[in-house]
């Protein structure tokens, strides 16, 4: 594809011309999670010919990771590009999640505009804040598109209004609140300019991406210099660095140097681009060379981190790069040292977790991991529940045995105070749930910001410390009878708000080794909630269901019917046994106290005490008391 030149003139002090890059287009497509991102996607690369005539293709594409398809949510943003009336539009899908908007941030200075994409029913949500906030910084322009326009709830008239009074309150200036509307639904690839009337296609789409995303532009001759803004990472060929070219060509086996915004006084470092790719579709293009606003793939950098700038040895000037906001949450992963450890697992010692868990802060720029206080334990750090979750349910794909501790805040100290991290966050409700909802968070130290009648529903804006919100998303589902929507996001740090107590609830322990038997758990069963079944394996220390009262009950759910003379092991009346409550892994994380941990297994998730020994247990419980 020839490159167009237009408005060719001089700048800067050496006379170097300005190119701009009417052949090309940097797009980022961001908004809350399911409101249909990765289904526009889809869409657009199908009215696109991307795929061949006879192509099998599995819906939303751009979800290639099996926890995204499993989920439903996009975590890892992905690179795509589509050619539209001779000019290439790459699009960048982002995470929706607040706990991987680590992702969105570096993302967004990749592109020339973004894509808000709107739910027609639920209306802008805090994720789309966030991250449109973070764009509008940057200066980018916007395209409002109103999606699942054909959903029965939608609200046509009142959504567009919404997001104007977003634009007001993120401080946009007028050309952004002047952004286009457009309606549409991905899931039949349909959009138009009007609420009422239902397109054809996406063509109205593209035609204002082409119109209204302006076309980068730079110092085509000017010495290289490249922003790294994401980082991917192949056992092959190592980590792969992925940015926009700001000024300047970059050329396969060409020498470069790498410096960093941050560390002005580190010496640049010498490197060499061993091998250069383009997005083309859903594929990465060898090329030989790429210029100023292409978005390329490169490897040969061992060292490359996100925020370094590739530049040439003529001119090692840095870009300026905004730090990715730290995490908030902690938890300790430790090695499996219960009687069941590396039954299951393939990888169950300390060199292995922790070569996985430094490996992953190659390609997870929100991640922290340092060694812990034993030789077997590390402190991995992270942006929320969901994000440390996804992370341990990979590693135990991979064959991975890890014993996982209740996840902390991370505390500041700002001024001589201790503050602590907080949380908005958003709540839709049926209207006869209000109550309990509004009594639970305020018994968690929440603070009411807003409350109002959204359609058929109850919309209700809390502040609430981060720690707070531990062990409720159960509880809040059980109290709306599943009908609620819970929404939360990182707002800051605020003065330490006082203890609060988070599990109202204790646990049942086993209280010796064997096998769950049927009449163990029906005796078992009336001090509170199983959470095994028959024939599962226990272990004494072992977490087998819950109690209602604020006490560790131990119970012998191995127990088995003596047989007498008069009496048979089949002889009484068959027992009833309640089902079981078998806990995910995010339900395990809320649940646990901070005397327990979570064994993980690639077949098992298990619940158990610290000090798996009942007597030894009850000895440290007493000292603990006596000291405070």
């Amino acid at each position: 594809m020839e490159t167009e030149w237009k408005g060719i003139s001089p700048s800067g002090k050496d006379g170097l011309f300005v190119l701009i890059r009417e052949d090309l287009r940097n797009v980022a497509i961001i908004a809350h999670v399911d409101h249909g991102k990765t289904t526009l996607v889809d869409q657009m690369l199908k009215q696109c010919d991307t795929y061949h005539e006879n192509q099998v293709v599995r819906e939303r594409v751009m979800d290639s990771g099996d926890l995204e398809r499993e989920r439903g949510i996009t975590i890892l943003a992905k690179n795509t590009s589509v050619v539209r009336n001779g000019v290439k539009i790459n699009i960048v899908d982002t995470p929706g999640h607040a706990d991987f908007g680590g992702e969105v941030e570096r993302i967004l200075k990749m592109v020339n505009g973004v894509i808000l994409l709107v739910d027609a029913a639920e209306g802008p949500m805090p994720q789309t804040r966030f991250v449109l906030g973070k764009a509008m910084e940057l200066g980018h322009r916007i395209i409002v598109v109103v999606n699942k326009i054909d959903r029965p709830d939608a609200r046509l008239d009142e959504v567009p209004d919404e997001v104007l009074e977003l634009l007001l309150d993120l401080d946009a200036t007028d050309e952004q609140l002047d952004s286009p509307v457009l309606f549409c639904s991905g899931r039949t690839g349909k959009a138009s300019l009007s609420p009422y009337e239902m397109g054809e296609n996406l063509d109205p789409l593209f035609d204002t991406i082409l119109e209204h995303i302006p076309a980068p532009e730079g110092d085509v001759d000017a010495p290289l210099q490249l922003l790294v803004s994401s980082i991917d990472y192949n056992d092959y060929v190592g980590r792969i660095g992925i940015g926009r070219i700001e000024r300047g060509v970059i050329r396969q086996g060409e020498e470069a140097v790498i410096v960093n915004y941050h560390t002005p006084d580190a010496p640049p470092k010498k490197t060499k681009i061993v091998s250069l790719f383009t997005i083309d579709g859903l594929t990465r293009k060898p090329v030989t060379e790429a210029k100023m606003g292409d978005i390329v793939c490169f490897s040969g950098a061992s060292d490359i981190t996100i925020g370094d700038t590739i530049t040439s040895p003529l001119d090692p000037t840095p870009l300026e790069f905004v730090k990715v906001s730290e995490p908030t949450l902690e938890m300790t992963f430790s090695v499996n040292d219960s009687p069941f450890a590396g039954r299951e697992g393939k990888f169950v010692t300390s060199r292995q977790i922790r070569e996985r868990l430094y490996k992953e802060t190659l390609k997870d720029v929100s991640l922290r991991v340092e060694d812990g206080e034993t030789t077997d334990s590390f402190k991995v750090a992270g942006r929320g529940e969901m994000h440390l979750s996804i992370l341990i349910e990979t590693m135990r794909r991979e064959g991975y045995e890890v014993c996982c501790s209740t996840p902390r805040v991370i505390y500041k100290t700002i001024d001589g105070v201790r503050c602590e991290p907080m949380e908005k966050v958003t709540i839709d409700v049926p209207e006869d749930s209000v109550g309990a909802v509004v009594e639970k968070l305020g018994a968690r130290r929440g603070e009411l910001l807003e409350m109002g009648l959204h359609g058929s529903r109850m919309r209700i804006e809390y502040s609430i410390p981060a720690r707070c919100l531990f062990g409720y998303r159960s509880e809040f589902m059980t109290d709306t009878r599943g009908e609620g929507v819970m929404n939360s996001i990182f707002n800051g740090y605020e003065p330490y708000k006082g203890d609060v107590v988070t599990r109202f609830t204790g646990s049942l322990v086993a209280s010796e080794d064997g096998e769950a038997t049927s009449y163990g758990l029906f005796n078992a069963q009336g001090r509170g909630v199983m959470c095994i079944g028959v024939q599962t394996p226990v272990y004494e220390g072992m977490l087998v269901g819950e109690c209602p009262k604020k006490v560790d009950i131990a119970v012998n759910v191995c127990k088995k019917k003596h047989l007498t003379a008069i009496r048979s092991a089949g002889a009484d009346d068959a027992l009833r046994l309640v089902p079981p409550k078998i806990f995910s892994l995010e339900q395990a994380i809320e649940f646990i106290a901070d005397d327990e941990l979570i064994e993980v297994t690639p077949k098992s998730i298990r619940l158990r005490k610290k000090i798996l020994n009942t007597e030894n247990r009850l000895k440290a419980q007493a000292a603990a008391q006596k000291a405070n």
